[in-house]
C-alpha cells in the first residue's frame, strides 16, 4: 500500500469526516463538494464535456457527456454518481469517469438525477430509468452500454439493472460498482463493526439522510435496497470495496446474492482504503489501479458481447 494512501486517509479522518458529521443541510455538502472537485479532480488532458438532454416518453433529463481524446469503441458508460441521494452531481464524478473513458475507448454519459430531500425516493430511480430509456431511444445499443455508480449511485446503478433483468428485454453489457450501498436497512455488521476505522462516512448520520430519501417507503423494499431484489437473468456485475468501510458488508452480501442467482459476479476487496478511492484517482496509486481494473472487466464485457 502506497504512503499516499496513508496521508489521505488520515486527512479524511481528521478533516472530512468531522465535516460530514457537523454540516446539517445538504446544501451545505453540494457546494463544498463541487469546489473540492474542481480543485483535486481532474481528467486526461484533451477529454470533452458537454450537455445533453435526454428523452424518453416526455420525460426529460440533462446529462453530462464525457468524451475521451480518443474513442475507440462506440461503447457508452452510463454512469450514476453517489452522494448519499442528497449531493453530488455529474461534475462531482466527470473527472474519474473522464480516466475510466480514456482506458476503455468508451464516451460516458452521467445523468443528472434529482436529489433528496427536495424530491424523495422514487424521483432519483425514476430519472436513471428515464436516462436509459432515453439513451436507447437516441439510437445506443443496449448490449454496448455498461452501467456504473459508487455508493448511492451504485444502488441506482443496481436498481436499474435488477428492472432490466425483470423486464426481460435487452441487457446492457454488465453493471460495475464502487462501494455500493445495497441494504438501506443498515443491517451489516461492518455497518457497526467499522464505524470508526471508515475513513469518510459518518454511520450515526446514515438513518437522517435515508429518512430524507426514502420519505416513508420502507427500507427493505427491493426497489429501494437491490439487495432484496430478484437478478434472476441479469448482466455480469463488478464490485469492488475496502475492507475498513462501513458498507464492506453490502458489497460481500451482494456479491454472494447475485452469484446465488446465477449472475457472473468479479469481486474485488482491498484494503483500508477510503469510500469510493477511485474518485482521487489524481493522487492515489491504488485508485489508478482500480480504475485500470475496472477498464478491462469493461472492455472484455464489450468484446464478449460482441461475439454473442
Amino acid at each position: 500500500m502506497s504512503l499516499r494512501r496513508s496521508f489521505l486517509n488520515a486527512y479524511l479522518r481528521l478533516v472530512e469526516k468531522p465535516r460530514l458529521a457537523r454540516v446539517r443541510q445538504p446544501q451545505q455538502m453540494r457546494g463544498t463538494l463541487e469546489r473540492q472537485a474542481r480543485f483535486f479532480f481532474h481528467a486526461p488532458r484533451g477529454t470533452r464535456q458537454h450537455w445533453l438532454v435526454l428523452e424518453f416518453a416526455q420525460h426529460r433529463i440533462d446529462a453530462l457527456e464525457v468524451v475521451p481524446p480518443a474513442v475507440s469503441s462506440d461503447a457508452i458508460i452510463l454512469y450514476i454518481h453517489g452522494g448519499g441521494f442528497v449531493f453530488g452531481s455529474p461534475q462531482t464524478h466527470a473527472a474519474m469517469l473522464g480516466r475510466i473513458a480514456a482506458l476503455s475507448g468508451a464516451r460516458a454519459v452521467l445523468p443528472r438525477y434529482r436529489l433528496a430531500p427536495e424530491a424523495p425516493f422514487p424521483a432519483a430511480a425514476e430519472d436513471v430509468r428515464a436516462a436509459w430509456d432515453g439513451l436507447i431511444a437516441a439510437g445506443a445499443d443496449p448490449s454496448r452500454v455498461v452501467l456504473g455508480g459508487d455508493s448511492a449511485g451504485g444502488t441506482l446503478a443496481l436498481g436499474l439493472l435488477a428492472s432490466l433483468a425483470r423486464e426481460g428485454g435487452p441487457r446492457p453489457a454488465g453493471a460495475f460498482c464502487f462501494s455500493p450501498l445495497t441494504d438501506m436497512t443498515y443491517s451489516g455488521e461492518s455497518f457497526r463493526r467499522n464505524a470508526r476505522s471508515e475513513a469518510i462516512l459518518v454511520a450515526g448520520r446514515a438513518p437522517e439522510l435515508a429518512e430524507m430519501y426514502l420519505a416513508g417507503c420502507q427500507p427493505d423494499d427491493p426497489a429501494v435496497s437491490p439487495l432484496f431484489a430478484d437478478f434472476s437473468g441479469a448482466a455480469p456485475v463488478w464490485l469492488t470495496v475496502a475492507d475498513t468501510e462501513i458498507l464492506r458488508d453490502d458489497s460481500r452480501r451482494m456479491a454472494a446474492h447475485l452469484r446465488a442467482q446465477g449472475v457472473d459476479v468479479d469481486f474485488a476487496e482491498a484494503h483500508d482504503l477510503p469510500h469510493v478511492w477511485p474518485i482521487f484517482h489524481n493522487t492515489l496509486p491504488e485508485a489508478r489501479a482500480s480504475l485500470r481494473d475496472v477498464a478491462g472487466w469493461i472492455r472484455q464485457r464489450l468484446e464478449t458481447r460482441g461475439e454473442s
